[in-house]
């Protein structure tokens, strides 16, 4: 585990820049070259080897945040997700997934593990008692993600990474909802923590991206099948991820702010049937996430009495845009059952809570009377 006493704001700003030895700039300059002199170097660079200058040092800042030894960075979140399973698992193998996951995760395993002979379960519930009862002896990894998405579930990181080490089970996280900003997951025992960098590590909807980190032994092992898989990050868009990156802690934190100020109001809301936020009291797990979060994180998600057409709500919003993915500084919502879960089949989406009438909604940063102005001005658009 890396020992990183800097503040956040000044990880987010420094750590990981390239030094322009040349002209001196306060920019880091990008390296575009996908060919490498190799005559007596200590290392061969190449673009599909992860190594080439801006990723080197973009993998700095990510482990300086997330405390971890080292890091890499892919071309998207699933890309590192699945590089990352396929790395630990093997022919024969067992995998042990929480029931609460990213969609695509859930696609990926259901569509495409059987075909490698690898075994999953998805557990029943999100406590560790319901991980304990699905171990197998074959079990190689455990899989969680917290806080889910979109029912913001919040998982105890700590109990399930002591268990699964008793075991000798690797652990693995997605961290993209909280980011290292609000949570860092080595610190509670995780082996490997991943992210879709598309999400708030990019943070203004133009970059896809993904990332890993974890002890330099987890990572070598992972680099081990992804340059052989190819799903580097080309340069120009590291540059542009390191670049949106120094701002990573000042956008969440605003964001979040908003996020925990509109919840309240939405659970006000004589129209909203029910708000998933963990920052609320009433959140069955809002005493667990006030133990391994700073804050609550900028994801909401929440649902209409049936007098409110979902469908019409979305296209009513003016400010808030009825878009695809998340996190970044606009604001956005969307339908998960027609977009992030849109995959699974209806039976698995109802069974995970994630009915038709469900809304996400990723806070940005505008000013939240404007936000609140735009939801209300929707839903007088949208009565039935």
């Amino acid at each position: 585990m890396k020992n990183n006493n800097k503040g956040e704001n000044t990880i987010c700003t420094h750590e990981g820049e390239v030094v322009d030895k040349q002209f001196g700039g306060s920019v880091s300059p990008i390296f575009v070259s996908t060919s490498y002199e190799y005559i007596n170097k200590d290392i061969s660079r190449y673009p599909r080897y992860f190594n080439t200058p801006n990723q080197e040092a973009l993998c700095k800042k990510i482990s300086a945040l997330e405390c971890s030894e080292s890091a890499m960075i892919f071309g998207s979140g699933m890309a590192a997700i699945s590089t990352t399973l396929l790395a630990f698992l093997s022919s024969g193998d067992h995998i042990l997934l929480q029931k609460d996951i990213y969609g695509g995760t859930r696609n990926l395993v259901e569509a495409q593990f059987k075909r490698y002979n690898i075994d999953y379960t998805f557990t029943d519930d999100i406590d560790l008692k319901f991980f304990k009862s699905a171990i197998k002896k074959n079990t190689k990894v455990i899989y969680i993600e917290t806080p889910s998405n979109p029912l913001l579930k919040i998982v105890d990181i700590e109990k399930i990474a002591q268990f699964a080490k008793s075991k000798n089970i690797t652990t693995i996280i997605d961290n993209t909802f909280a980011t290292p900003i609000i949570q860092k997951p080595i610190l509670f025992g995780v082996d490997v923590v991943l992210h879709s960098a598309t999400k708030y590590f990019g943070g203004h909807s133009d970059i896809s991206a993904g990332a890993v980190a974890g002890s330099q032994a987890h990572i070598d092992k992972i680099w081990n099948l992804a340059k052989n898989l190819g799903g580097n990050l080309s340069d120009y868009s590291v540059w542009l991820l390191e670049r949106s990156m120094k701002t990573l802690s000042i956008r969440v934190k605003a964001q979040q702010k908003n996020a925990k100020r509109l919840a309240k109001y939405l659970s006000e809301s004589p129209f909203v049937k029910k708000v998933y936020y963990p920052g609320l009291k009433n959140h069955p797990n809002h005493n667990l996430a006030k133990k391994q979060m700073k804050g609550f994180g900028a994801m909401i998600s929440f649902e209409f009495i049936d007098k409110i057409d979902p469908s019409l709500f979305l296209t009513s919003l003016n400010l808030i845009k009825p878009s695809m993915s998340l996190a970044g500084v606009e604001s956005t919502m969307l339908s998960p059952a027609e977009t992030s879960h849109y995959l699974l089949t209806e039976k698995e989406r109802l069974s995970q809570g994630i009915t038709n009438e469900l809304i996400r909604f990723s806070v940005g940063i505008e000013n939240k009377k404007d936000i609140i102005m735009d939801i209300e001005h929707a839903i007088k658009l949208s009565i039935k």
